[in-house]
C-alpha cells in the first residue's frame, strides 16, 4: 500500500461544505380519515448528514464507513447528484462522476445490451464511445445469452456485474462505489477486486467507496472517513480510524 496522501487545496476533486440532507416522514393517514378529521399529516424530518464538510484530492481513495443509517449511502448520492442537499455544497470541480451501486441507473425492462447504452449516455459519453467500449464491458460482464435479456430477469449478482463492467470499462474521472464489491459470486468478486486495484493503482481516477468491510478499506484507501449518525466522527489514516472505530463497535 502507498503511502498516505496528504490532501491539499491543489488539485482538489472533491469539496464538500457544510452539507446538510434531510428525508421527510409522513406518517401513515388514509385520505378519507384525513378528510373526516380534517388533520394534516404528521411530517417527521429525519437530518441524514448534518453539517459534513471534507475534501478528496484528485487520484485519491477515500474510504466511508459507519454503522447501518449513519448517513453512508445518503452522501453517496448526494455526491452522484442523485440527492440534492438542503444546504452547503458540493463541488467536482468539472470532473465527469460515475455511481456504482446496485439497485441504481437502470432501466429493468430493456436488455443489457440497451442499459449499456444508456447508462453510457448518462454518464457523457457519446454513442460512438460506448459502442466501441461494448465488447469490453460484455466480455467483463460475463452475463452469456443474458446479455440480451431485460434486466427485471437479473439476479442482485448479475446486476452487480453489469453495473462493475460499465464504471470500470467506461473510465470517468470520479468513481463513487456503494457496497458493490460485496455482491456476485466468488469468481467475479476476485476479477472485479484486481480490476478496481488496477484502476486505483492508475491514479487517474479519484475513488469514495463506502463499505462494511474493514480489509477492503485497509487494502485500497489512501484515507477512511468514519461517519456517525450523519457526521463525521473521525477522517485520516485506515488503519488507525478502523482501530478506533472497531473499538467503538464492541
Amino acid at each position: 500500500m502507498e503511502e498516505v496522501k496528504e490532501v491539499t487545496n491543489n488539485d482538489i476533486a472533491i469539496e464538500v461544505k457544510d452539507l446538510y440532507i434531510g428525508y421527510k416522514n409522513i406518517q401513515a393517514y388514509s385520505i378519507k380519515k384525513s378528510l373526516l378529521k380534517l388533520k394534516k399529516a404528521h411530517v417527521e424530518e429525519f437530518q441524514a448528514v448534518k453539517g459534513v464538510s471534507f475534501e478528496v484530492s484528485q487520484g485519491e481513495i477515500l474510504g466511508i464507513i459507519g454503522k447501518n443509517g449513519s448517513g453512508k449511502s445518503t452522501m453517496l448520492k448526494a455526491l452522484a447528484g442523485i440527492f440534492c442537499p438542503d444546504s452547503g455544497s458540493i463541488d467536482l470541480k468539472g470532473h465527469t462522476v460515475s455511481l456504482l451501486s446496485i439497485g441504481v441507473g437502470f432501466q429493468k425492462e430493456v436488455t443489457g445490451r440497451e442499459n449499456i447504452l444508456l447508462s453510457g449516455m448518462l454518464l457523457g459519453f457519446t454513442e460512438e464511445e460506448i459502442r466501441a467500449k461494448m465488447p469490453d464491458i460484455i466480455e467483463f460482464a460475463e452475463l452469456g445469452k443474458f446479455i440480451d435479456m431485460p434486466v427485471k430477469t437479473y439476479s442482485s449478482g448479475m446486476h452487480s456485474k453489469l453495473a462493475f463492467s460499465i464504471t470500470a470499462i467506461l473510465e470517468t474521472e470520479i468513481m463513487l462505489i456503494d457496497e458493490v464489491l460485496s455482491v456476485g459470486d466468488a469468481k467475479f468478486k476476485k476479477k472485479s477486486y484486481a480490476k478496481m486495484k488496477e484502476l486505483i493503482l492508475n491514479r487517474n481516477r479519484t475513488v469514495v467507496i463506502v463499505s462494511h468491510s474493514e480489509s477492503t478499506l485497509r487494502d485500497l484507501c489512501d484515507r477512511v472517513m468514519w461517519m456517525h449518525d450523519g457526521e463525521i466522527k473521525r477522517i485520516g489514516d485506515p488503519t488507525e480510524v478502523l482501530e478506533e472505530y472497531q473499538e467503538f463497535m464492541k
